[in-house]
């Protein structure tokens, strides 16, 4: 009788042992997916401003160091084209020779520049405040506003707007920049180093003498 009894109980537990297995496994819940990092935030042309380009032109734009240009309030569309000329391709080099600007764009993508320029062109201008030798001014205001017609030198105000405000989007606007930097862009010209634009601005500089691109440059600084 036990004998019967304990073959009973045998297979008892060995019928319901692969249900309690089974059983088992079907109640274990199944292990949560990895979470998935949620996509970087887009970089705004604000913080691009901040983290790229603020050690030279200030993060508004407004550079302090005279040889670094003054972006605030200047053209968007200048702004693009001059940030895209410094950026060179595998096909095509740069326009406009810089080691350093070429360094800055290089990780830039085309809507970021445009981003820049727009921002920049929001930007209140806080105006070079150098001062400058008043027989310089008073030359440079002449040859701004009216050329020298003996040399063929015409006047700046022709493309660059009788207030310095330019024409958009090819004559970017120059008033209140600073002596240092314009100096250097007009000798750049002159000497064929910087082209990006057709070589107006050389045709006109080769009729200049230093003293009246000096006299410039230091007009338009006080320009407002």
């Amino acid at each position: 009788m036990n004998i019967l009894r304990n073959t009973f109980v045998l297979i008892a537990l060995a019928l319901s042992a692969p249900i309690s297995a089974e059983t088992t496994a079907e109640d274990t819940p199944p292990e949560a997916p990895a979470p998935v990092a949620a996509p970087a935030a887009p970089v705004g042309a604000e913080q691009i401003a901040a983290g790229v380009c603020a050690g030279c032109h200030n993060a508004d734009g407004n550079s302090v160091i005279p040889m670094n240009p003054i972006l605030a309030g200047q053209q968007a569309e200048y702004i693009t084209k001059q940030l895209m000329d410094f950026k060179g391709t595998d096909t095509d080099p740069a326009k406009r020779n810089s080691p350093v600007m070429s360094s800055m764009v290089a990780t830039l993508s085309a809507e970021d520049m445009k981003s820049l320029g727009d921002y920049y062109a929001k930007q209140k201008t806080s105006p070079s405040q150098a001062p400058a030798d008043e027989k310089l001014l008073a030359t440079g205001k002449i040859l701004y506003h009216g050329g020298n017609i003996e040399n063929g030198v015409p006047a700046c105000a022709s493309c660059h707007g009788p207030t310095g405000a330019g024409i958009p989007p090819r004559y970017p606007a120059v008033s209140g920049q600073h002596a240092e930097y314009t100096l250097t862009q007009l000798n750049q010209f002159n000497t064929g180093d910087r082209d990006n634009d057709n070589k107006v601005m050389q045709k006109v500089l080769t009729r200049m003498s230093a003293q009246d691109k000096r006299a410039v440059a230091a007009y338009i600084s006080t320009m407002r």
